[in-house]
């Protein structure tokens, strides 16, 4: 018998399972008519990414929201950061992407937004989860059903927005040969014309839209050799990879190197502030090197749990222009939305080397550099909290943070222990300027944790 406590992940990112186990038709149809009376009725905008299962929970979607009074507005396949941005722009009272992101074809998720085009937070997402449990829906009588309508054009929307507020003219005289890793997913429909609506010259792999993943789906440095190659073979000036659903992005430099899924943030930010000097908000995973450039500019960082709503919520309060999640790749930056976004990081990163002349290897070069690893241990709930618990206990000596699970500086080295909100498992991420210490932080830490696994889960 399936256990499926074990592959449902309920919480502010959403709910996300394996299809056909833990998420099935029924209960996303139960979830979007619990979203529907969430938001009152109205307009609902609903996306997706290229997945197989994607058109399937898509129906599921539409006839639970349907059910309850709203009108759904479909746009197909589209980055997340094109539906959230269409929620604000249409003036919907919500919307609900499908796509479990970075996890592996099996998975896939709703993750709901609320009226302002951001995510919902923990309190929101409590609210809803009571009343999908309570499931006194007042479902719609016959003559308040809704039509559904389509808008194949969002992604226009999105482009035209982002093209508003970066120097396309100088993008376009540098003539970039851009190489992009679309992971088959929605980079595959938009990033080409894309980027060639900026002058750039186009490479692609891994760019059929069937969601049939040909690497695993997290753009981190150790799932790109395919990119870093095709950089080399065709002399491309940069390298861009995507995960499913578009709003991560790792980068390859000109000599076919993945600089790490950390410095897409530090490399945007470190352009916006060199124009608006400002503060900068950034969950705990992400590195040192955003503090660095930050400080270059006499800025500071302002941390927050992992979670792309909670970055939001700490850039809304700040009034801080550029923020994101290091260790996603996620760049936020509050002109465009406020929500993570793949083609946002582009735009920004191309103007940077436009502006500067400089290839990307020699603007790298001179960036803070720092060792970040991640290790992931499959891992219960519980035993991950007695986890937490047992190295808060060790550590309470060193003031330990404690915004989000457990996170230790050392001098400049940091271990953080928490476990993930999308997954089954614990994350241990170490990071120092001085790469065998990464390696003995993490073999250290790892040999205790699974110590403690054992012990707590037999």
């Amino acid at each position: 018998m399936i256990n499926l406590r074990k592959t449902l992940k309920v919480g502010v990112s959403g709910v996300r399972g394996i299809v056909g186990e833990s998420l099935t038709p029924l209960l996303v149809a139960a979830f979007a008519s619990s979203f529907g009376r969430y938001v009152g009725g109205g307009r609902v905008v609903i996306g997706r990414d290229t997945r197989p299962s994607g058109e399937m929970l898509e129906h599921a979607v539409v006839a639970g929201l349907l059910a309850v009074g709203c009108q759904p507005v479909i746009l197909g396949i589209a980055p997340t950061p094109t539906v959230q941005m269409i929620v604000e722009e249409i003036s919907a009272n919500g919307g609900i992407a499908i796509t479990a992101s970075h996890n592996p074809v099996e998975w896939n998720a709703l993750k709901f937004i609320g009226p302002k085009g951001m995510f919902l937070d923990s309190s929101e997402a409590d609210e809803l989860l009571d009343i999908y449990n309570q499931q006194d829906l007042n479902y719609a009588e016959e003559q308040d059903y809704r039509d559904v309508r389509q808008m194949p054009d969002a992604f226009e929307i999105h482009q035209k927005k982002i093209f508003d507020h970066i120097d396309v003219r100088a993008i376009r005289a540098r003539k970039f040969k851009v190489a992009v890793d679309c992971c088959n997913g929605v980079g595959a429909v938009f990033t080409r014309p894309f980027l060639e609506a900026m002058g750039c010259e186009v490479v692609t792999i891994f760019d059929r839209p069937d969601g049939i993943f040909e690497r695993p789906p997290e753009p981190i440095a150790e799932n790109l050799s395919a990119l870093e190659e095709f950089v080399k073979t065709t002399g491309a000036d940069i390298g861009f990879a995507h995960d499913p659903d578009g709003d991560r992005m790792a980068i390859v430099d000109n000599q076919g190197r993945a600089i790490g899924e950390q410095y897409t943030l530090v490399l945007a930010a470190d352009h916006v502030l060199s124009e608006n000097p400002g503060i900068v908000a950034a969950n705990i995973q992400t590195t040192r090197a955003l503090e660095d450039v930050a400080a270059s500019y006499g800025c500071e960082v302002a941390y927050t749990k992992v979670g792309e709503i909670y970055v939001v919520e700490k850039m809304v309060e700040l009034d801080a222009e550029i923020g994101g999640e290091g260790n996603s790749g996620g760049v936020i930056w509050r002109r465009i939305h406020p929500g993570r976004d793949s083609y946002v990081a582009m735009a920004l990163i191309l103007e940077m080397l436009a502006v500067s002349g400089q290839p990307l290897n020699e603007i790298v070069q001179s960036l803070p550099r720092y060792c970040n690893r991640t290790k992931k241990f499959q891992c219960p709930a519980f035993a991950a909290r007695e986890i937490v618990r047992h190295f808060c206990r060790k550590y309470e000596d060193q003031n330990p943070i404690l915004l989000d699970g457990l996170r230790i500086r050392m001098n400049k080295s940091w271990i953080l222990i928490r476990p993930s909100n999308t997954e089954p498992v614990l994350r241990l991420t170490a990071e120092s300027a001085d790469e065998k210490e990464v390696s003995a932080l993490l073999e250290q830490f790892s040999r205790e944790i699974s110590e403690l696994l054992q012990q707590f889960t037999g």
